[in-house]
């Protein structure tokens, strides 16, 4: 039997998909994930939903405890790691409410540890990084959306910024400049760390907005996220459904 881990970003954390659903905490070698594991079952696969961010959002993306997320989810068995963001466009055809199946990212980050090689007393680890998003996860989401109609763009590039403020004009430009598509506060770290304990991750990104390049009209605010995420959350929660519903391990 399958088991998918789901990291859920804002409002996608949501176990009501789910049957017999059952809470753990969970202990890792990192501490505790930001929040107890949700574990339940869609069809006859088994699904672990963790949200990110804990279940009031509490904590922010420099905050987040990612190495004992991905820990625990691989730690209960999770044969893949599926997640959802909420990410800014840097590309006009990229609009509100589009989804986004990321294929590369770019690390922006300063604060974070993301490793779980921090020594090398027990040898010397380079994790190959060129392919960080799973080919397999990616072409079955990605004909999940097209047996739904849901609008996604095929590939993109992700650059993972710190937060939680969000960026200047210039830094903006810049992201553009270096042919990047959209803009988020997580997912690099995740599929790091994923790809360096051997979990298959792929990230669906929902656009909210156009961070703050675009001049003809207002910079990103977090009430505008927080509308645009609500308002298209239903389309997220019924894409993973699909998915989850029609995933074999033999993808």
């Amino acid at each position: 039997m399958p088991t998918l881990g789901i990291i859920g970003g804002s409002g996608l954390d949501n176990p009501d998909i789910l049957k017999d659903v059952q809470t753990e905490e969970v202990q890792t070698p990192y501490g505790k994930p930001n929040a107890p594991i949700k574990i339940g079952y869609l069809e006859e696969n088994r699904v672990l939903i963790l949200a990110r961010h804990g279940l009031k959002h509490q904590y922010s993306p420099s905050e987040v405890n990612y190495r004992a997320n991905v820990w625990a989810l691989k730690q209960l068995g999770a044969n893949c790691i599926i997640a959802t963001t909420a990410c800014g466009s840097l590309r006009e055809e990229i609009k509100r409410g589009d989804f986004v199946l990321l294929n590369q990212f770019i690390d922006f980050t300063r604060r974070r540890i993301n490793t779980f090689h921090e020594t090398f007393s027990n040898g010397a680890v380079h994790t190959p990084m060129a392919e960080p998003f799973d080919a397999r996860l990616r072409k079955h989401i990605l004909k999940c959306t097209k047996e739904m109609g849901i609008t996604c763009h095929p590939k993109g590039t992700v650059v993972t910024i710190e937060g939680p403020r969000f960026s200047t004009r210039a830094e903006s430009m810049m992201f553009r400049s270096w042919d990047t598509d959209v803009i988020n506060m997580s997912v690099a770290t995740e599929a790091a760390l994923a790809n360096e304990i051997r979990i298959p991750y792929a990230a669906i990104a929902m656009s909210t907005d156009y961070d703050c390049w675009k001049t003809d009209e207002q910079p990103v605010s977090w009430e505008e996220v927080t509308n645009i995420f609500e308002a298209n959350a239903g389309n997220m929660i019924n894409l993973l459904r699909h998915v989850i519903q029609t995933f074999t391990l033999e993808l």
